[in-house]
């Protein structure tokens, strides 16, 4: 029998070719070591998933074999601007056929992008039939500089800053999420298209909630919550535990420190291995804050952060100021991210759902801008003390990009701690924290957010969130929802795909 034998031309970017990589200069030591050690490993696996965080914080990717990713790993690959231009509906929300008022020229007929993986989050998916591996990928333009788009890249350029004054951000996690049944494996497409998401999944709580830390409820979940503890630790993801929250099925999930885009990786990877894990299982995993449930309590993203001195390798928050409680370098940290709040919020609560938790009646939402020693009300609680002191930043929800959500708190930490941090004339009531998506947008408008995120990625999310809100507000008007109750828009928008 004869079996046609398919070839093509070298790869270029193999071993000793030019490549994109390297004519750009894009890796370091560790990543060209990391990428020589990938090369030797590639018959062991059969696939490759390369994935990259969009300006919403969800995993988009393309799935290559083994065989194409080794000329890809040091050249990139093709990706579509799509995750760029569309809201959280998938509605088109940046015009790149017209002038889509942005600032990159790239947007323009859709052109692509180059994805270029970073070798040191290469690592193997545990289980499954076929031997895949997963990489999260730097977005490029083709001149090798980074997409002004790219989010990744925006906490890369703080994460300089930090190294640049001898300092060293460490992150904690902390992530409220809910765990349900499927009642049916409908796919929810009726009705689907560009801003019109389809019917989200039908779900049945796990337990009846509203006993905190009950064990008896934990036990409901561990059948889910504890294999899948192991494949994260199998990841090797520095996982601490899984809690039962107050909700009915509520979970929290906690990680030990870790540097600053170690910690934002491993947001990425714990959402959307988390929501595969429990979905090829009957089982729905969802970030978003307060899902359409019966007696669903709100969930949060609380971030705790210290500061390291990479000279002395000490805790810049670990000694106790002249009267107690922070140093003054902690209160100057503290007083930064205070002053930045209103301008960045947008970047830690982006949905209309994320703004719910803050509603006055949930008691210990963090409504209250200010810092405290274990204050849950506050907006910042200091927790701790000597080596272990931090900040917890409690206004995140859980569906929020990571990659901006830790660029803005540590942006306006270092504000800060270098004496920039002075709030601008007309920012706001420093009363309260925003409490709508349209108070955050309008903050955020006429605020200093393109120094942390450049003119184009500010552009940008403005016309992402303009859009996502437009649609909301068009669907009240038809629907006359009930007060301060949950709406099935939000349900449908956020649920499946959170």
């Amino acid at each position: 029998m004869y079996v046609r034998s398919w070839s093509s031309p070298a790869a270029e970017g193999s071993v000793g070719r030019p490549s994109f990589v390297a004519d750009h200069g894009l890796w370091d030591e560790a990543r060209t070591a990391a990428a020589e050690r990938i090369e030797a490993s590639l018959a062991a696996f059969d696939f490759v998933r390369l994935v990259f965080g969009d300006p919403h914080g969800l995993a988009r990717s393309k799935t290559l074999t083994a065989e194409a990713f080794r000329a890809v790993l040091r050249n990139g690959m093709n990706f579509s601007p799509g995750p760029f231009v569309f809201d959280t509906g998938h509605a088109v929300a940046v015009d790149f056929l017209g002038d889509h008022g942005i600032g990159v020229d790239e947007i323009a007929g859709a052109g692509n992008f180059v994805l270029v993986p970073d070798p040191l989050t290469f690592q193997s998916l545990p289980g499954g039939e076929a031997r895949t591996a997963w990489v999260i990928g730097d977005e490029y333009l083709r001149d090798g500089s980074p997409h002004p788009l790219s989010s990744r890249a925006v906490l890369r350029r703080v994460v300089d800053r930090y190294t640049e004054h001898g300092l060293a951000p460490v992150l904690g996690l902390e992530v409220e999420w809910y765990l349900t049944r499927r009642l049916d494996d409908e796919p929810g497409n009726a009705g689907n298209g560009f801003g019109l998401q389809g019917r989200a999944p039908r779900v049945a709580a796990l337990n009846a909630g509203y006993q905190f830390n009950l064990d008896a409820h934990y036990d409901t979940v561990a059948p889910l919550t504890d294999p899948l503890a192991l494949h994260l630790l199998a990841l090797g993801l520095p996982l601490r535990t899984m809690e039962h929250e107050s909700g009915p099925g509520q979970v929290e999930t906690t990680f030990s420190p870790m540097s600053a885009l170690d910690a934002a990786d491993a947001m990425l990877v714990f959402r959307t291995v988390a929501k595969s894990w429990c979905a090829r299982r009957g089982h729905h995993a969802s970030f978003m804050s307060q899902p359409l449930l019966d007696a669903a309590d709100p969930s949060g993203w609380h971030l705790n952060q210290s500061v390291t001195d990479l000279a002395s390798g000490g805790n810049l928050f670990g000694t106790e100021g002249p009267s107690g409680g922070l140093p003054p370098q902690g209160k100057a940290y503290a007083e930064g991210l205070l002053s930045w709040a209103r301008e960045l919020f947008l970047l830690s609560v982006p949905t209309v759902n994320g703004y719910r938790r803050l509603a006055a009646e949930h008691a210990l939402a963090p409504t209250r801008p200010g810092w405290s020693q274990e204050d849950r009300s506050a907006m910042l609680r200091v927790v701790g003390h000597g080596a272990g002191a931090h900040i917890e930043n409690r206004i995140g929800e859980p569906c929020a990009n990571p990659y901006l959500n830790i660029a803005a708190q540590l942006f306006a930490g270092l504000e800060g701690l270098t004496g920039q941090a002075a709030a601008p004339a007309g920012a706001g009531d420093a009363s309260s924290v925003p409490q709508h998506l349209g108070e955050a947008l309008d903050a955020f408008r006429a605020g200093r957010a393109a120094r942390l995120l450049g003119e184009p990625l500010a552009a940008c999310l403005v016309k992402l969130k303009e859009s996502e809100l437009r649609r909301y507000e068009a669907w009240c008007v038809q629907a006359a929802p009930a007060p301060g109750r949950v709406t099935e828009w939000e349900q449908r928008e956020y649920f499946g795909a959170y």
